[in-house]
């Protein structure tokens, strides 16, 4: 009676300090998820190189490696915030505890914003010089 299934849920449930293995289809999301966060930052990270290496010099001196910067910067905090929340998640998931909420994809929004609107910026700052 000690395989009994239902048995193992109720010493499961018991203990709620201990941590319990997941459903895997939980687990891979949440390593799907965390994938999604590392492309995003090498694209991040290859916009970066591009905009330094291939963008031609714009009126503003040092603007094109402050973009770049800015996009490096975006990239490393990227890749730092996926590792953080998969962490976070895959602790909420084993502990059967709530999934936390986190602020990271709101500041990722307002960084690409800056970047676009940075760039438009020098787009036209550009076009009006020439």
């Amino acid at each position: 009676m000690a395989d009994d299934p239902t048995t193992r849920d109720f010493e499961r449930a018991a203990d709620t300090s201990s941590e319990c293995e997941p459903d895997y289809r939980f687990t891979l999301a949440n390593e799907r998820t965390f994938l999604a966060w590392q492309r995003t930052a090498l694209g991040l990270l290859a916009a970066a190189v591009a905009v330094i290496q291939l963008v031609p010099e714009l009126p503003i001196p040092g603007a094109r490696q402050a973009l770049g910067l800015l996009l490096a910067v975006l990239a490393t905090l990227t890749t730092a915030m996926g590792l953080l929340r998969w962490a976070q998640a895959d602790r909420a998931i084993r502990s059967g505890g709530p999934l936390p909420r986190h602020p990271t994809p709101a500041y990722l929004a307002v960084g690409l914003t800056v970047v676009g609107i940075l760039a438009i910026g020098l787009v036209v700052g550009k076009a009006v010089t020439s």
